[in-house]
């Protein structure tokens, strides 16, 4: 079932970054606004959402759609829900720093059945079905085989809204830090997601993030053998907000330091 509708997302994503590749390249038309302190939305935002939106539609009208911008669409009584981000890493968008996504997945009650997170600028595409796996392209990915934290590079985002708890994570930074060969934080969970499931990253922390932020990365990392869960070792990451990824052994040493568990065996 799920690869039926992977052709869709595909679709939809290529769309979108069409609509986003010609605004970059025309960036003093297009519009910025703050919907609240740090959080920014543009003109190609809402396009790109419209291209998607449009896509889903046409092929599954009978389908519920959870946007970024547009929220809730179509039947709440669906089986079906896409889960929609137009361009995750907007604030990088703006600056012109080419580390951005349009970021796809479809749930199915309650499981992520398809996933594509397309890098924009770098002209990436990846995807995922479960139990079909995650691909780069035509190029089946896997997590990296790094077993040692302190020889593992983690990503996270940093937090940035004024109710978001900074000490908590600086303290909660400095511990990964000093464990690890580095953190990274290049301001995109979809394509942070992304890149443990490509291996590039062997492992990856972050809250207060909403569902169209880790959705698609989610099962990426599931179908690359990767591990995901909130912060508190459990399945409620989407909904909670709050993600830790990795490779299985990674992930293991990773947990207990970022989250609120004891140490995995």
């Amino acid at each position: 079932m799920p690869s039926t509708y992977l052709p869709v997302a595909i679709k939809a994503a290529r769309r979108a970054a069409s609509v986003i590749t010609r605004a970059a390249l025309d960036m003093q038309n297009v519009r910025v606004e703050n919907k609240s302190v740090n959080d920014f939305v543009t003109s190609a935002d809402l396009a790109a959402e419209q291209e998607i939106i449009r896509v889903i539609q046409q092929a599954f009208p009978q389908h519920a759609i959870l946007s970024e911008e547009a929220g809730q669409i179509g039947r709440s009584h669906s089986d079906f829900t896409w889960i929609i981000d137009p361009i995750d890493g907007t604030t990088n968008f703006i600056h012109g720093i080419p580390q951005y996504a349009v970021s796809i997945a479809l749930r199915y009650k309650d499981d992520i059945v398809a996933a594509v997170v397309y890098d924009v600028a770098k002209n990436e595409l990846f995807s995922a079905a479960r139990g079909h796996g995650a691909f780069l392209d035509n190029r089946r990915i896997r997590v990296s085989a790094c077993k040692d934290l302190n020889k593992a590079l983690i990503g996270t985002g940093f937090p940035f809204r004024s109710e978001d708890d900074f000490e908590g994570y600086m303290d909660t930074f400095m511990r990964v830090t000093r464990r690890t060969a580095g953190v990274r934080r290049p301001g995109s969970a979809a394509l942070d997601l992304a890149w443990v499931a490509c291996g590039r990253y062997d492992g990856f922390w972050e809250s207060g993030l909403k569902p169209w932020d880790i959705a698609a990365g989610a099962l990426l990392v599931q179908e690359a053998g990767g591990l995901i869960t909130d912060l508190k070792g459990g399945e409620d990451w989407l909904l909670s907000g709050q993600v830790c990824a990795g490779t299985p052994r990674v992930f293991g040493q990773l947990l207990p330091i970022v989250g609120n568990v004891g140490p995995i065996a």
